[in-house]
């Protein structure tokens, strides 16, 4: 068994309810927070190993989260783990600091070998998948809505898509 602390930043109750129990039972400490205010108060007050930190927390970004998260404990382990994964908030997360970035749903065991320095491969190699219509189109809207700092009127024109319509699209989860 091991002794890792592990704080899950998510607004979404009932997956971190039940992503703590996974942990607890695999010999984990966990604690949750559900917004920015509650996880840098459970991070001061816990001082986690790892964080599992959501990308989007109710009027909060997670990637916002990442720097006060890690100045408060410098050796931290940040995972972000997103249902609204996309190539552009990956590489800004790293580029935060945060040491992995998992899509939803992940198993456990994907998010423990996440937290690892040397990740565990999978014995035959898969040969990599060729990307959807869908999910180039997702992965360019997120590119987009990056550069725009978030600002979905912003994206809309740069996209010369109908805010509503690209609202939409957002609240869906990235295709596969």
């Amino acid at each position: 068994m091991t002794n890792k602390r592990v704080l899950v930043i998510d607004d979404d109750l009932h997956f971190a309810k039940v992503l703590c129990r996974s942990l607890e039972r695999n010999g984990y400490t966990s604690w949750h927070a559900e917004n920015a205010e509650q996880a840098l108060s459970q991070a001061s007050e816990h001082k986690p190993d790892w964080i599992t930190l959501d990308l989007r927390l109710e009027q909060d970004s997670g990637l916002q989260l990442i720097e006060p998260l890690i100045q408060r404990l410098p050796d931290v382990r940040i995972v972000m783990l997103t249902g609204y994964a996309s190539i552009p908030t990956a590489v800004e997360a790293v580029k935060l600091g945060a040491h992995n970035y998992l899509h939803k749903p992940a198993t456990l065991q994907e998010l423990v070998n996440a937290f690892s320095d040397n990740p565990q491969t999978q014995e035959v190699e898969q040969a990599p998948e060729v990307m959807s219509v869908d999910r180039m189109e997702w992965e360019h809207i997120q590119r987009v809505l990056n550069e725009n700092n978030g600002n979905i009127s912003a994206t809309a024109r740069a996209l010369n898509m109908h805010r509503r319509t690209l609202q939409r699209k957002l609240q869906k989860y990235a295709p596969r």
